[in-house]
């Protein structure tokens, strides 16, 4: 069972950057896709990005692409996502997950590993 926790989240001003860290314990993250959520006030959680085990792919939702890059250290055992140019609309409680296993792509219900979240604030 892998345990995941995230830190990096914040408030900035809109255009600003913020780079959130997943730290993975108990097993290591190269048995996993590896992926960031975030569910804003009043709204579903929704998928950001995805990465697969090896970090050659990658997935990301249309409001981020270009300004959002997820990336992985299978070595240290961490998962990032770099966030730039940050809107109002980015605003919510981001979530590192974890998928079993290594097939690409995997359906959001394969998503079974959860950190507890971290605060992303946006003001305009």
């Amino acid at each position: 069972q892998v345990q995941l926790v995230e830190s990096g989240g914040g408030l900035v001003q809109a255009g600003g950057s913020l780079r959130l860290s997943c730290t993975a314990s108990g097993r290591t993250i190269s048995d996993y896709t590896m992926g960031w959520f975030r569910q804003a006030p009043g709204k579903e959680r929704g998928v950001v990005a995805a990465i697969s085990w090896g970090g050659t792919r990658t997935y990301y939702a249309d409001s981020v692409k270009g300004r959002f890059t997820i990336s992985r250290n299978n070595a240290e055992n961490q998962v990032y996502l770099q966030m730039n140019n940050l809107k109002p609309d980015d605003t919510a409680v981001y979530y590192c997950t974890a998928a079993s296993g290594i097939f690409w792509p995997r359906p959001l219900s394969d998503y079974n590993h959860w950190g507890q979240g971290t605060q992303v604030t946006v003001s305009s």
